[in-house]
């Protein structure tokens, strides 16, 4: 059938992208939010995916995209840290990614879907942190900071409802020195 499979007797559907593996992977551009535009369209730069990194290099990759208003893509960078890290660190970098996709969220307008997925990454990252009797900043992350960044912008989320501009509201992950 060409670039489609057939689903049911009423739907069609259109092949998925694959990767040189099988696996299925959207090939669209995707804005600096991470929304699919449409195939042909200028998109921004994606992260590759898979990438291992020193957790300081991962820290450091990802406030870049951060400052840069990309949560989405530092979501990534975050969530290649959680596969390819040590076992016992990966609910840090799960958490670290819930709070970027809920910044993502927030700067796209999802105020529920936003202040949960702040509210779950907080949560995460603090939780590991008491069952990991991690120091106050594990790779140098300031996690009370980041805990108490992403409560309150979930609190404001929730009052305003609007938008928030993901660069001016990026977490500082780490202190300043």
């Amino acid at each position: 059938m060409g670039n489609t499979d057939r689903t049911s007797p009423d739907r069609t559907a259109v092949a998925r992208d694959r990767d040189s593996e099988g696996r299925a992977r959207n090939a669209r551009p995707r804005d600096g939010l991470g929304r699919p535009l449409p195939y042909g369209a200028q998109g921004v730069p994606r992260q590759p995916e898979g990438v291992v990194r020193r957790p300081e290099e991962s820290v450091a990759e990802a406030q870049r995209l951060l400052d840069g208003g990309r949560p989405f893509h530092a979501h990534e960078v975050f969530e290649d840290a959680w596969k390819s890290g040590p076992r016992e660190e990966r609910e840090l970098w799960r958490g670290l990614a819930q709070l970027a996709v809920g910044l993502t969220h927030a700067a796209r307008g999802n105020v529920t879907g936003g202040a949960r997925l702040l509210r779950r990454g907080a949560g995460a990252a603090q939780q590991w942190a008491a069952e990991a009797g991690a120091g106050p900043r594990p790779h140098g992350i300031d996690l009370a900071g980041v805990v108490a960044w992403a409560r309150e912008l979930a609190a404001e989320v929730e009052r305003g409802g609007a938008p928030v501009d993901p660069a001016a509201r990026a977490p500082r992950l780490r202190k300043p020195a």
